[in-house]
């Protein structure tokens, strides 16, 4: 195997690699990525037997096809460190040795056998559902941010996603709560007949996420009975699901909140960050006391001090005191487009529902903590 590929082109692709291999792996294959040439392309596949990703790059003069594979984060650190539009020489020396060679540097890798490398089958049925490239990233971001890490109930460990149906218009909504908080966001779609639900693990959200941050290509969604297939471009992201039922989140989403607080995005959080300042570990609750037109914020620790400030607000009720995880209000804060965050209200004890008056397609829903 002997061909030459431009630096830029395939360290971009070996980024993506990076997310999806495991670094401390019981079977050293798999800490390996897979290159093969083969019809003057070269295939690039990671896996860590959950998720698997593809590229394919065509951009490169193929010598002598063959394939083999060698460690994925040596390559990497290699790559990042020669100059950038560099040429790389690729010649693979025998059956554990790769040399590669570029500029004044030359660098012998060694190599595993593809034979250990696992194979896959390739076999989806379901229709493939086109989804707008931008809109599916910003669900993702939204709803990640309340995904539990709670091991226990495996469950939550991702993102729901089902079709959902509103005046007549049909939706791909994502879900994810860890108990405490709950986020739903929702991208309108073709109707669709065989999406069935599935729950999309926490690592394939993350590495869904930085792929779609950095390609426009059209994105396409496959699903078979445990597995789910992303293709962006020459890209693939194949994942298996979780296997498990999701709660029925329609439960804890208030409906007869109907005390209403309007507050500027931008200084709520900034007025949190700075009261939080006063506690290390960012454990203590942040205290609200609301009143007509501001919001008093407070947050006390008995190792560190305390800290307030009261910012201007408009409140459709009279007084209530609330408290909340500081950190759980700034990542909600934060996914919020409007430059007005909504927050419906009962007492102080129970669900508080958070909309985004910029996207009528998401909201949150945060318990309050006692204090």
């Amino acid at each position: 195997m002997q061909f030459v590929v431009k630096r830029d082109i395939l360290l971009k692709s070996l980024n993506f690699v990076q997310g999806v291999v495991e670094k401390k792996n019981t079977l050293p294959i798999l800490s390996n990525v897979l290159l093969q040439l083969k019809d003057k392309k070269l295939s690039i596949v990671a896996t860590d037997l959950d998720i698997i990703f593809y590229d394919e790059i065509s951009e490169i003069k193929v010598i002598n096809e063959g394939s083999t594979t060698t460690s994925a984060a040596i390559l990497y650190d290699i790559l990042r460190k020669i100059s950038s539009n560099a040429e790389l020489n690729f010649d693979l020396k025998s059956e554990n040795k790769l040399s590669l060679k570029s500029e004044n540097a030359d660098f012998n890798l060694l190599c595993l056998p593809t034979d250990n490398f696992p194979t896959f089958a390739d076999e989806f049925e379901g229709n493939e559902i086109s989804l707008n490239n931008s809109r599916f990233l910003k669900l993702l971001n939204k709803t990640r941010i309340s995904i539990s890490n709670d091991d226990t109930r495996h469950y939550l460990n991702g993102i729901f996603l089902h079709l959902t149906e509103a005046h007549g218009r049909n939706f791909l909504t994502g879900v994810a709560t860890d108990s405490h908080r709950l986020s739903s966001s929702s991208l309108e779609i073709e109707k669709t007949d065989n999406f069935n639900s599935l729950i999309l693990p926490k690592k394939t959200v993350f590495q869904l996420c930085s792929l779609l941050s950095e390609t426009s290509d059209q994105l396409t969604m496959q699903s078979s009975d445990n597995k789910i297939k992303f293709s962006l471009g020459n890209m693939k992201l194949i994942s298996k699901v979780i296997d498990g039922k999701f709660p029925d989140y329609k439960k804890v989403v208030p409906t007869s909140n109907d005390k209403n607080l309007v507050v500027s995005s931008k200084d709520f959080i900034n007025s949190i960050e700075r009261v939080a300042s006063v506690s290390l570990d960012r454990k203590e609750g942040v205290k609200l006391v609301i009143n007509k037109d501001n919001v008093q914020l407070s947050v006390n620790s008995a190792n560190s001090g305390e800290g307030n400030e009261k910012i201007k607000a408009d409140f459709s009720s009279d007084n209530l005191n609330i408290s909340f995880n500081s950190k759980y209000l700034i990542d909600i804060a934060s996914e919020v487009e409007d430059k007005n965050l909504k927050m419906n209200l009962k007492d102080s004890v129970s669900p508080v529902l958070i909309e985004d008056m910029s996207d009528k397609n998401s909201y949150y829903v945060i318990m309050p903590m006692k204090i």
